[in-house]
């Protein structure tokens, strides 16, 4: 997988398709990713400890398919390549040639 946490990233599909988050997590075994305020559900939480009941919304994860990442430079959504730079495996951004 080539997203990794804290990447800026544009949804190219889906409900919120268009809009712009950064990644909290990566769940690399099922291929999807969870944004910073995107896909929100409602959830109905029980009351427990130190957690206070009621209706609650949580980001669900999204398909790594449906994001692509966002060239620093240009600040639009690019396709990622990887190269070997000074001995180590790096991304670069397809449209500009940009290190990530």
């Amino acid at each position: 997988m080539y997203l990794k946490q804290g990447d800026n990233v544009k949804v190219m599909a889906g409900k919120d398709k268009g809009k712009e988050g950064t990644i909290t997590k990566v769940l690399p075994k099922q291929n999807k990713v969870i944004i910073e305020n995107m896909n929100l559900a409602k959830k109905h939480q029980k009351p427990g400890f130190g957690v206070t009941g009621g209706i609650v919304e949580v980001e669900m994860a999204i398909d790594a398919s449906n994001v692509m990442l966002i060239d620093p430079k240009t600040k639009e959504a690019t396709r990622i390549g990887f190269e070997m730079r000074d001995g180590k495996k790096v991304r670069v951004s397809k449209k500009s040639g940009e290190l990530i």
